[in-house]
Formats: structure tokens, C-alpha cells, sequence
């Protein structure tokens, strides 16, 4: 495994998100649209993968871990906005969340 330098993970900036919305893109199946909450109104666009293992209602209301100053991307024709974290087990995502109420935009440290 390769190592990164502390000033490097320093310039990521993980932040608490709640998934607002989540719609299908025509044509693909293993990614959707998504939109979040990273408070102080600040709602972004992101793609999300893995949508082959869960139906996007399912998705709707979590609070996840997204990296939140990722450069944007486009993707299908949508540009993406953050991205949310997730284990990867055989290709399946289990998304990272937290188990208190806290507030939205929180950073992670």
C-alpha cells in the first residue's frame, strides 16, 4: 500500500451529507444521480456507483461521509460534485455513516 504525506491528507476536506434525492440515469445501470445536504444550503450534484445492489429510495435520508472538495468531474453527462465514501467488499458499496445526529457539514478529522 502506498503512503501519502500528512500535508497531502490534510487538503482533504470529509464532510457529514444527507442524500436529498436520488434518480436513475438513462442508459446505466451501475450509477445514479444523487443530490446532498452539506448544510448552510449548500446542496451538490454527485454520482453515486454500486446502484446495481440497492434501489435509490433506499438511498434517500442516509447520512453519509462524502469528500466534499474532490475537483469535479462529469460523468454520463452530469457533473459530480463531491464523492461519498464507501467499504468496497467484492464490489459492493457499504456507504460510510455516522451513529450520532449531528449536524450537516461537519468536517471529518
Amino acid at each position: 500500500m502506498d503512503t501519502v504525506s500528512y500535508d497531502d491528507f490534510a487538503k482533504l476536506d470529509f464532510r457529514v451529507a444527507k442524500i436529498l434525492s436520488v434518480e436513475p440515469i438513462e442508459g446505466k445501470s451501475r450509477i445514479v444521480k444523487g443530490t446532498i445536504d452539506l448544510g448552510n444550503d449548500d446542496h451538490r450534484n454527485v454520482i453515486i456507483g454500486g446502484a446495481q445492489f440497492f434501489q435509490p429510495e433506499e438511498m434517500i435520508g442516509k447520512i453519509v461521509i462524502v469528500l466534499a472538495n474532490l475537483e469535479p468531474k462529469k460523468m454520463a453527462g452530469i457533473e459530480s460534485n463531491a464523492m461519498l465514501l464507501a467499504a468496497d467488499v467484492d464490489d459492493k458499496p457499504f456507504w460510510l455513516t455516522v451513529n450520532e445526529e449531528i449536524p450537516l457539514g461537519s468536517p471529518i478529522k
